[in-house]
């Protein structure tokens, strides 16, 4: 018996942090199988495909939290990580009855959403809830990928999708309490996932977000710093790049390192697939009279 109510705050406080540092560890064995997902994730994107995460509850929020982060981090489409939460918008504030037992709401909403060029992420932290268990099976009949990020071992969805990741975090501190250990398990992973499938497809140069979205003074500030950081170029001339360059962080570098206009830089960018070390790499080898690209 923990006797949670007879302790002291300090007390709870010691006791709940000695459980959380468990979680990290438990991730760390199953980095084999994140990578792979990772390289579906991937493959899925380069492909013409989406991302779909589905959960219900924390879970489903987690999955909210991290696919409305991608676009502002990583510059990308706003549905290109998409996730769907049981008893819909409603369930993002306030938890909605039921919704996590609707199978066949789960079913509709994947056989509506997703298409073979696509990968579903359920994530659950019993593996058993029948809302995601439904939307693996309209996924699977759409002919989508599927994976999982779930923290009970044997579970139902762990068996129901081609690749899972399981994260046993066992008894939480507050039983029942999926938020706790389980949250933190599947937050890491979300994390893993989305974070490194943008560095595999040129989202980030060094450790720089370089497609982040400039869309208030803080993020304007930082993609500034970044430009200077690239180039080693003076605040003054790199505000002028920005200016020149309509505000792109990445063809603002060429310009910087290579006095290339916007539609030459892009033109090098979009032959590299965006990717800003190989669009270097290249620039760099080339003289100028052979910076061609057919």
């Amino acid at each position: 018996m923990e006797k949670l109510d007879e302790k002291t705050p300090e007390e709870l406080l010691k006791l709940m942090n000695r459980k959380d540092k468990t979680v990290p560890e438990m991730v760390e064995e199953q980095i084999p199988f994140i990578k792979s997902v990772i390289d579906q994730t991937v493959n899925t994107i380069k492909n013409g495909g989406r991302v779909y995460y589905m959960g219900a509850g924390t879970s489903g929020r987690l999955g909210i939290l991290d696919a409305s982060e991608c676009p502002p981090t990583f510059g990308v489409e706003p549905d290109l990580f998409t996730a769907l939460i049981a008893g819909g918008d409603e369930a993002i504030q306030v938890a909605v009855e039921d919704a996590e037992d609707d199978t066949y709401r789960g079913k509709q909403e994947t056989l509506e959403k997703l298409t073979r060029k696509d990968i579903l992420i359920a994530i659950s932290a019993s593996g058993n809830t029948p809302y995601v268990l439904g939307g693996i099976e309209g996924a699977k009949e759409n002919g989508a990928a599927t994976a999982c990020v779930v923290c009970a071992e044997n579970s139902r969805i762990e068996q129901e999708v081609v690749t899972p990741i399981v994260i046993p975090v066992g008894e939480e501190m507050v039983q029942g309490s999926s938020r706790l250990k389980a949250g933190t398990a599947q937050k890491l992973v979300l994390n893993m996932i989305s974070t490194v499938s943008m560095i595999q497809l040129g989202k980030v140069y060094d450790n720089y977000m370089v497609d982040v979205k400039a869309t208030n003074q803080k993020l304007r500030e930082r993609v500034l710093q970044i430009l200077m950081k690239i180039t080693n170029e003076t605040e003054e001339n790199s505000r002028q790049a920005l200016i020149d360059m309509e505000g792109d962080l990445k063809v603002a570098v060429l310009h910087i390192l290579f006095s290339t206009d916007y539609e030459t830089g892009k033109k090098y960018l979009n032959y590299y697939e965006g990717d800003l070390r190989k669009t270097i790499h290249f620039l760099r080898e080339m003289s100028v009279s052979e910076r061609e690209i057919e």
